[in-house]
């Protein structure tokens, strides 16, 4: 039983191999990844620009555009909003008896 046993010489060069080769693809994955990484960056980044100028370009334009009336009823609508936001209950649970026959059942108080 000479097979496969650990003081064959060829059996830590196969171990040695195969781990040498699992680390070689995994630094191969890791490079390719960031290259794409980089370059997401570089498109994103570019993409961010352009759309930026466009979007102040056309917010300038159209509230240059919008009327008194229009920019007053905006403000108004905000004002409304936020305020209204901070008077809301929190905590606090309406229960609305319903009487239906499964109800019935479980509590014959409905």
């Amino acid at each position: 039983m000479y097979f496969l046993s650990i003081s064959d010489p060829q059996i830590w060069l196969l171990a040695g191999i195969s781990v040498l080769v699992v680390f070689s693809i995994l630094v191969i994955l890791v490079l390719i990844l960031s290259i794409f990484t980089a370059i997401a960056k570089k498109t994103s980044a570019k993409a961010k620009a352009v759309k930026s100028t466009i979007s102040s370009s056309l917010e300038a334009k159209s509230f240059e555009k919008a009327s008194e009336e229009d920019k007053a009823a905006v403000a108004t609508a905000l004002y409304l909003y936020f305020n209204e936001r901070d008077n809301r209950e929190s905590r606090v649970l309406t229960i609305v008896p319903y009487p239906s026959a499964w109800g019935a059942q479980l509590n014959p108080r409905l």
